[in-house]
This record gives C-alpha cells, sequence and structure tokens, in this order.
C-alpha cells in the first residue's frame, strides 16, 4: 500500500518525479499534455531516460498518466470521437516509453446520442484503442501495451458514463470480445464513488461495496485508487473532492477502506484541494 498524489509537469515531465518526492509521494499520477487539450508535448527518448533516472533516484517505481479532460468515447462529434481514441492511444505509447503502470481515462458523456448509441460508440472506441494502425476494421489485429488502461468509475452528474459497476463491467465485457489480449481494468475514485451511491462511510457500508466490486467487476481488476473525501453529499452525483477527513465520507470511512486487505497492494493516489497534500499524505501515512 502506497500513497501518493496528482503532480505538476509545469516546465518538463522530468520535474515530476523531483515534486512528488518533495510533497512525500511514494507513487504519483500527472497529466503528461495539458488537461484542457492542445499539442501534446513530445516525449523524447532522452526526456523519457531522465524521468527514469528521476523516479529511480526518489525510489518512485509506480507512477500513472491521466488523460485529458476532453475524453469523450460517445460523442457524436467525429473529431472529438477520434481525437479521444487517438488521445488514451498516444497515452498509452507515453506510458510504455517511461515505464507508467497505467493510463486512467474518464469515458465520456451520453448527452449527443442517448445511452444505448453512446454505449455502442464507447465500446468501439475503447475497441479502437487497440487496434493497430495498419489493420483494416474487418481484420483487426491488436496492438499490445504493457501499461493497463483503467477505466475510472465518475459522479455520473448528467449523462457522464460509468457512474456504476454494471455499466463499467459491461464495457470491458463487451471491448473484450475484441481485444483479447487487452489490459483494461478500474481506477476507483472514492469521492465519485460516494457520490454516485456507493456508500463508504464506515466499515460495513465498503465492505458492501466493495464486495459488490468483486461480484460485478472482479477486484482483480482494480488498478488504482484515487483516495478522495467528499464535499457532495452521498448519491448526489456531483463531482466535488474534499480532503481526507473533511466530508461527508470522514475518517471513518478512509480508515476503513485502508483496511480492507484486498486493497492492501494497491496505490492511492490524492486529487485532493486547497494544496493540502503535505497534511493529507501524513494523515493516511499515519492510519496505516
Amino acid at each position: 500500500m502506497k500513497f501518493g498524489a496528482h503532480v505538476s509537469i509545469a516546465g518538463s515531465i522530468e520535474k515530476a518525479p523531483q515534486r512528488a518526492h518533495e510533497i512525500g509521494c511514494e507513487c504519483f499520477q500527472f497529466f503528461s499534455k495539458s488537461p484542457h487539450g492542445g499539442k501534446s508535448l513530445e516525449i523524447t527518448e532522452k526526456i523519457a531516460y531522465n524521468f527514469r533516472k528521476q523516479c529511480e533516484k526518489y525510489n518512485l517505481k509506480n507512477y500513472y498518466i491521466h488523460t485529458p479532460y476532453y475524453i469523450n468515447l460517445a460523442s457524436a462529434n467525429n473529431r472529438i470521437y477520434y481525437g479521444s481514441v487517438s488521445a488514451i492511444k498516444e497515452e498509452l505509447i507515453k506510458a510504455d516509453l517511461i515505464g507508467a503502470r497505467a493510463v486512467v481515462t474518464h469515458l465520456g458523456s451520453a448527452k449527443d446520442l442517448g445511452a444505448k448509441e453512446a454505449e455502442k460508440k464507447l465500446i468501439k472506441g475503447l475497441v479502437k484503442i487497440f487496434s493497430d494502425n495498419t489493420s483494416s476494421s474487418s481484420d483487426f489485429k491488436e496492438r499490445k501495451f504493457n501499461a493497463k488502461l483503467l477505466l475510472e468509475i465518475t459522479a455520473g452528474a448528467g449523462k457522464i458514463m460509468g457512474d456504476n459497476f454494471e455499466e463499467i463491467a459491461h464495457f470491458i465485457k463487451e471491448a473484450e470480445k475484441v481485444i483479447k489480449k487487452s489490459e483494461l481494468g478500474v481506477c476507483f475514485d472514492t469521492a465519485h464513488a460516494f457520490a454516485s451511491g456507493y456508500d463508504l462511510r464506515n466499515k460495513k457500508t465498503v465492505k458492501k461495496t466493495f464486495d459488490e466490486f468483486d461480484r460485478i467487476i472482479g477486484i482483480e481488476r482494480l488498478g488504482l485508487i484515487h483516495l478522495n473525501d467528499s464535499i457532495a453529499e452521498f448519491n448526489s452525483h456531483k463531482d466535488r473532492h474534499d480532503n481526507i477527513g473533511c466530508g461527508k465520507i470522514g475518517i471513518e470511512g478512509i480508515e476503513a477502506i485502508l483496511e480492507d486487505k484486498r486493497l492492501k497492494n494497491l496505490d492511492f493516489i490524492l486529487e485532493t484541494p486547497n494544496g493540502k497534500e503535505v497534511e493529507d499524505l501524513e494523515i493516511l501515512k499515519g492510519m496505516r
């Protein structure tokens, strides 16, 4: 069980490991480009080498890339749709270049197409991410990545997709009918899950939630936890993170999550607000 936070790459991704070390991270997450779009930052062999050496220097073995916010694998706008497919594939290529364990992504919204058509398009998008560019749609040839692709559970605001275990399990199952060798997994965000209706406020409800996750998705699919308290109320479908112990999940709930033995080998990444990562990390390490 390691704790870390999302860190900035301002100046270069080579600076991210030191920033992670300075706030007490044991693992970390970052955007490899602006989360709002724009030109992707090139990661040359030299940059990748320097990044890896910095990670070695600070004994940071596990790190993760988060895709940009604009991702929508269910968009009716093909520029956004194909751009999202390309962006996720690009992040997986970068992850392999620098040795990241996984790429975390949101999935998109059904607002353009409605639930059924959006679902079909999203699954096709997941398949395209793992397709070799040289293969035709009728002759699928899979591209293998070393890094996993983790689908992040959402708070379910509006028509955002992926806010419940059944939906995520369905996406994975259907996509893997084609991508046999895929490394699809799940990133469990505690604030999102809580806001989408999964209670995490005490030992009993935490056990129930992860029992359900195991039954529907499979605990072996769980690749990362975003550990955030929630400003938003339970089942409110609002995405508002809070600092550890300050929100509606509370200290008792956070402790119960850390005590669940099924999660003991996972990394926990903070995305808490107010620049209090140092304080939040100290709380978690104290609990451990």
